[in-house]
């Protein structure tokens, strides 16, 4: 079996796990534990507190320093409410696309990577190489934030990393933050014909956003010279707005789910600071002077460091060489990348299909794009053997 088909069929197993982030990955977990031990790996699993979710993280190779991490997270998005034309956990072949949930974000990169386990096993491999597949990736990363305390405590210190996110394998240097917030709003409920007596949560969370919204505009401006990003500031924008019972019920209560991608960390402030200031100065008060307990609390979901793009990276001269490319590219979407970066790692984001494919209905991958990554993955047995 060539290697592509074996990545096609272990990509058919992957999709199969239902792995949405608000449920269980660990069968998925126990699937690649068994391929990666089967080929001979050193296999940790290590579980989240729910016991529920787990990361693993795998080595073939010698002991020791300098590794080289292949990563790529396990969960994939929803598809209530998406107009599927098959089962979006059944893998469908159609004119050279590999069709389902996460075919593309993420599940063809870890498929091709333990695909070639068996391959790099057989090598006289001169640093180790790891792999590691993480949980709850699309909601904030926090199998990530897990992961690198894990290697850090067993004494692990890889040199680079590579995340095979959907980047049509384009080589990625860099990539804007993702901070991601709630906010809840108690107010105080009423007759609707009393609005006076009353706190209206709905209208303050309005209030709210509209700052939000001022505040995203005054991003524009602050723009970095010469910034690669598309586009070139840092954005804010928000998700989901849930509150109130009826429409002559003042509303008690309501929540806003946010966030910003920060091209530069003093955005990340300037809005966070802006923000609270208005609070603290305006909402607030005007709340309390009808009702004490009335309130605003922000919940921070997760706040994801950028890629930072470095004059000297080791991970992306070793992907540019793999795949060919002169150079490499920036892109606004997030991935955990930053978070090996923080870690002391050099990292670099290279991966088979388009983030444009990812969380829509009817997800692909192409063939043709599993066989470039394949190429790459190939070419880096050969540069550890080195």
């Amino acid at each position: 079996m060539t290697s592509l088909a074996r990545t096609r069929e272990i990509l058919g197993d992957l999709i199969a796990f239902p792995t949405v982030s608000s449920a269980s990955n660990l069968d998925l977990i126990a699937y690649a534990a068994d391929l990666l031990g089967d080929a001979g790996a050193s296999v940790s699993v290590n579980r989240d507190g729910t016991g529920a979710k787990a990361n693993l993280f795998a080595t073939l190779g010698p002991a020791g320093d300098g590794g080289i991490v292949l990563s790529g997270h396990t969960d994939v998005v929803p598809v209530e409410g998406q107009d599927w034309t098959s089962d979006p956990f059944r893998m469908i072949e159609r004119d050279g696309r590999l069709y389902g949930r996460g075919a593309c974000d993420m599940k063809g990169f870890i498929a091709a990577c333990l695909a070639m386990a068996p391959r790099y096993a057989a090598l006289d491999l001169k640093r180790p190489l790891h792999f590691a597949f993480t949980y709850d990736e699309e909601i904030g990363c926090f199998g990530a934030q897990a992961l690198v305390g894990e290697i850090a405590r067993a004494g692990i210190r890889p040199a680079v990393a590579l995340v095979g996110e959907p980047t049509g394998m384009r080589v990625i240097e860099g990539h804007k933050g993702c901070y991601e917030y709630t906010t809840e709003f108690t107010g105080l409920e009423g007759h609707g014909s009393q609005p006076d007596r009353g706190v209206n949560a709905v209208e303050y969370a309005a209030r709210y956003i509209n700052r939000l919204l001022d505040l995203g505009e005054a991003l524009k401006p602050r723009a970095p010279a010469g910034s690669r990003f598309d586009p070139p500031w840092s954005t804010l924008q928000v998700g989901c707005i849930h509150g109130g019972a009826a429409r002559n019920i003042i509303a008690g209560h309501c929540s806003v789910e946010w966030e910003m991608r920060p091209v530069q960390q003093s955005d990340a402030d300037f809005v966070r600071d802006g923000i609270a200031r208005h609070v603290d100065t305006v909402l607030r008060p005007a709340m309390r002077a009808v009702s004490p307990d009335a309130d605003i609390v922000t919940l921070t979901v997760g706040e994801v460091e950028g890629l930072q793009v470095v004059p000297e990276s080791e991970a992306r001269a070793i992907v540019c060489e793999l795949t060919g490319q002169s150079g490499a590219d920036v892109v606004a979407f997030g991935t955990e990348a930053g978070l090996f970066q923080a870690a002391g790692m050099s990292a670099v984001i290279c991966g088979p299909g388009s983030i444009s494919q990812a969380h829509k209905p009817d997800e692909f991958v192409a063939l043709d794009q599993l066989a470039a990554c394949m190429n790459m993955l190939e070419k880096l047995g050969a540069k550890l053997t080195a």
